[in-house]
Formats: C-alpha cells, structure tokens, sequence
C-alpha cells in the first residue's frame, strides 16, 4: 500500500495553515493564504506535490460540506424574498460574461493572431470562451463571507440564490454550445433533467424535512443529528451528479437549506464547521493551486490572457451589479454582489474539459483559463474584504433559541 498520502496531507495542512495566518497578519481573507499554499507547492512553482485521486476526492468532499455549510446558515425568509432578485442577478450575471469572453475571443482567436487546435467553427470557439466565463464558484465566496461574518447579510443571500440559478443557466449554456458541437449531446433531455431534478429536490426535502422533524422529537442524543444530516446531504450531491447532471455543490446547498429550517441548525452548523476546518477546506482549496502547470506563453496568448482575465472580472461586477441594481438594491450591496460572484474555481475548469472533449477550446487555451481560475480566485476574497469593510455596517440579529439549543445540544454531548 502507498502511504504518501499522508505526508501530501500533512505538507497541505501544515503549509495553508502557516500561510492562511500570513495572510491575516497582513489583513488579507486567510483562504487567500491556502489558496497560494496550493500554488506554490505544486507542479506550476515548485512541484513538491502533485494533484492525486486522494486529494481529489477530500477536496471534493471539501467543496461539498462548505456547500451544506452555507445552505445550513442561510436565511431562508430573506432568500425567499430575494428570488426574484437572485434570478435577475444570475440572468444578467451569465449574459454579459458570455458576450465578454465572446468579444475577447473574436479579438484574438483568428488565424495570424492565436493559431487554435480545437476542431470546431471558430464561432462556436468564440462562443465557448464566453461560456467559460459564465461560470461562478461560490466556494470561494462563501468561506470569506463567513470569515467576515456577512453570509447572512443581504448580499450573501442574494449571492447564493443567484449562484444556484447561474449553475442552472451555466449547464443550460453549455448545453447549447457543445450540442451544437456535438450531436450525441440533446439540449432538450438536460434541459428536462434540471427541471426533474428541482421537482426532485422539492419533494426529497418536503418528506426528508418531515422524517426529520419527527425523528429528532425522539431522540436526545444530539450527535446523532450530524450522521443524518451528513448522509442526507451526500445523497442529494450524489443524485444531482449522477441522476440530473447537475452539480453536486448545489444539491449539498440544498440539503443544507431543508435542515436549516430545523431547530437543529446551530448546532449541526458548529459541528461541520469543526469537520470542514480540520482538513477539508485546507486540502480543497490548496486543491486549486495545485491544478496550476501553466504552458509556454507568446507575446499573442499572454495579451490574450490578461484581456480575458479583465473581462473575466469586469463582466460579473458590472453584470451581476447591473442585476442588482434593477431590482433595487443600494449601490454598496451592489457591488458586494457583483464581486462575490466573480471567483470561477473549478467549474471553469471542468466547463473547459467539457469544451476540450468536443473540439471547442485548444490546448494553448487551456493556459489561460487556468489563470483565470487563479487570478479571480485570489482576487476575490481580496475585493470583498475591501468592499464589505468600506460599507455602512448592518446589525445582524441573533437568534437566542437556536444558541441556547446549541448549549443544550453540547451539555447532552458532553454526557454521552
């Protein structure tokens, strides 16, 4: 058996924690600091590790619990009251973007310019680019806003209701782009899939949400809690991946939501927290920087690179804003929105992989949506720092209950 694992996760928790306090001694969002452990230690600067199937999986796991963590603390009267809004936001969110990342392409990818390996028209090239930048990885966000204390607040709610949406109206534009690519792909079979998968959500939570209300009348032993709403939300990650095509973040942020309309919140929220610090948040997000082996740049691709990296950051602060703003929102809660929405994380890069797989995106373009990915991942917990500490400050209401049921909860622990 190989047992290098465990030295790759030691070296991974060692460095992000060292680094995370770095960054919060020079008043940077300490997931920035784990962000460039992953960075540094990997093949793109100094190649100490490299990513594995064991560091893929925790880190997958990772994603999935800070998912079920976010939808655990939100808000669900204030999301409710932000649909619309957060419909709004993701629709304008994803449609700029794409005539962005559109516009660089048509600029650079032409012959003279960016000679291109991919198989497919340079239109739908141009196109795919643009979908790349549609995407968002809330990821990123939601560990900063938790860090800043802000998941709650009315840009965090809106943040993850748009975010939903802008996954939903990310797969439906990949959809169309590589079907038209594609013909074994059939838009209308995925489109149908995300609308079962909703109706799937809807009735999974109505008679999980029951059980569950039922079953924690009976029982004291609190820790119990966690196995059950650990294994509620695996299961919803997994049925999104493998049954809807849709990703398994959002159907962990769904299971979160459901038992966040428990009394149990609180507490469960305290112990996954415990679980995600412990290991898979560091392994998750130094995950990243170890994706990073960057080709050889010309004068051409590296122009290109920056370009595509500026749109990439304009397009949702003034996309997502512009949504914001049209639904009402002061011109502070604005910009938090455009800017949490800004961090592309892993799903550009698996929007990229799709595009490899049908000829859309070359291997020379690989490069820069790797930068992409880093660049925005880096930038934003950064520019939300900046825009949430510069904001007029808002009292968020505590819940006494819920904490004088969490101190019950670890009373009872502490006794069994």
């Amino acid at each position: 058996m190989e047992y290098r694992f465990l030295l790759d996760l030691a070296i991974i928790l060692l460095s992000t924690k060292v680094l995370s306090l770095a960054s919060k001694k020079i008043h940077l969002p300490q997931v920035v600091g784990a962000l460039l452990a992953g960075l540094l230690l990997g093949p793109g600067v100094l190649g100490i590790l490299e990513e594995t199937s064991f560091i893929q999986s925790v880190a997958e796991i990772g994603v999935i619990v800070l998912m079920f963590c976010a939808g655990l603390e939100t808000d669900v009267h204030e999301l409710k009251k932000s649909g619309k809004a957060a419909f709004v936001i993701a629709l304008i969110g994803v449609l700029v973007p794409l005539a962005g990342g559109f516009l660089v392409g048509w600029v650079f990818n032409r012959p003279g310019r960016i000679d291109s390996d991919a198989s497919g028209s340079l239109f739908l090239q141009n196109m795919f680019l643009g979908v790349v930048l549609t995407a968002t990885s809330v990821s990123i966000t939601v560990e900063t806003l938790k860090e800043l204390g802000k998941l709650q607040s009315k840009s965090g709610n809106a943040i993850l209701g748009a975010a939903i949406i802008d996954d939903v109206l990310g797969i439906i534009a990949l959809t169309i782009i590589t079907s038209a690519a594609d013909s074994s792909v059939h838009m209308s079979t995925i489109l149908v899939k995300i609308v079962l998968f909703f109706v799937f959500a809807g009735v999974a939570g109505f008679a999980f949400f029951k059980f569950y209300d039922w079953w924690s009348r009976r029982t004291r032993l609190l820790h119990r809690h966690a196995i059950v709403a650990f294994v509620f939300c695996l299961v919803m990650s997994y049925c999104a991946e493998e049954f809807f095509g849709v990703s398994d973040i959002t159907g962990a942020y769904i299971a979160g939501v459901i038992i966040s309309m428990t009394q149990t919140t609180q507490y469960l929220s305290s112990r996954f927290d415990t679980l995600s610090y412990l290991m898979l948040s560091p392994v998750f997000f130094a995950s990243i920087g170890l994706k990073v082996d960057l080709p050889a740049m010309t004068p051409a691709l590296l122009l290109f690179t920056l370009s595509y990296v500026v749109v990439a950051v304009l397009t949702k602060v003034v996309g997502c804003g512009a949504g914001a703003k049209l639904c009402g929102y002061r011109t502070c809660t604005c910009v938090q929105i455009g800017v949490g929405m800004v961090s592309r994380g892993e799903v550009a890069l698996i929007v990229a992989s799709q595009g490899m797989q049908v000829g859309l995106i070359g291997a020379n373009f690989v490069g820069p949506v790797v930068i992409v990915v880093i660049a925005t991942t880096i930038i934003t917990p950064i520019l939300q720092k900046i825009v949430y500490n510069n904001s007029p400050k808002v009292e968020v209401v505590r819940n006494p209950l819920s904490e004088n049921f969490q101190e019950l909860g670890e009373i009872r622990d502490r006794g069994n």
